[in-house]
């Protein structure tokens, strides 16, 4: 079962113009995945107005900024919803959120550690996975490598489970 933990969606990168509106980064798949939220940190703030910056970013405005003051305090603000205001997944996919925290093992049942990070450099996911000695090591998100996953654990191919 997935937890309603708070997902990110965007961070804000400073104030935009003198109105309250702020500069976004993206996290997820653009400007639509923030369109489908009206609400975000908890109903902290309540989006009123937003459009693609042409940069890969977006502008926003929320009721509760109202200035230019009022906007350049809330530079570094994580925007989030919770899980379940997330749309529903078909088979094979996953939310980064939902595997962050996950206990990996191989698939000969070695304990390996836990997933701390979900990194995308273009070419696909790769999961870095800490054990417990504090080492790290990166596994592509490909079947070959990681076969099977759920919400408690992720199975990691024994040629890829390296030191």
């Amino acid at each position: 079962m997935v937890q309603d933990k708070p997902v990110n969606l965007a961070a804000v990168t400073g104030a935009h113009g003198v109105t309250g509106e702020v500069r976004l980064k993206l996290f997820g798949e653009g400007i639509d995945a923030l369109k489908r939220h009206k609400s975000f940190n908890d109903g902290a703030l309540t989006l009123k107005k937003l459009r693609d910056d042409g940069k890969g970013g977006a502008i926003a405005r929320f009721a509760e900024l109202p200035d230019r003051t009022a906007a350049e305090q809330f530079r570094g603000t994580v925007l989030t919803v919770p899980r379940s205001a997330l749309p529903a997944l078909g088979e094979g996919e996953y939310y980064h959120a939902d595997l962050l925290g996950l206990v990996a093992i191989s698939d000969a049942g070695e304990a390996l550690g836990v997933v701390v990070a979900v990194e995308n450099y273009g070419a696909g996911d790769i999961l870095e996975i800490e054990r417990p000695t504090g080492k790290r090591f990166m596994v592509p998100m490909i079947e070959a490598a990681v076969p099977e996953w759920d919400g408690e654990r992720v199975v990691v191919a024994n040629e890829f489970a390296v030191e």
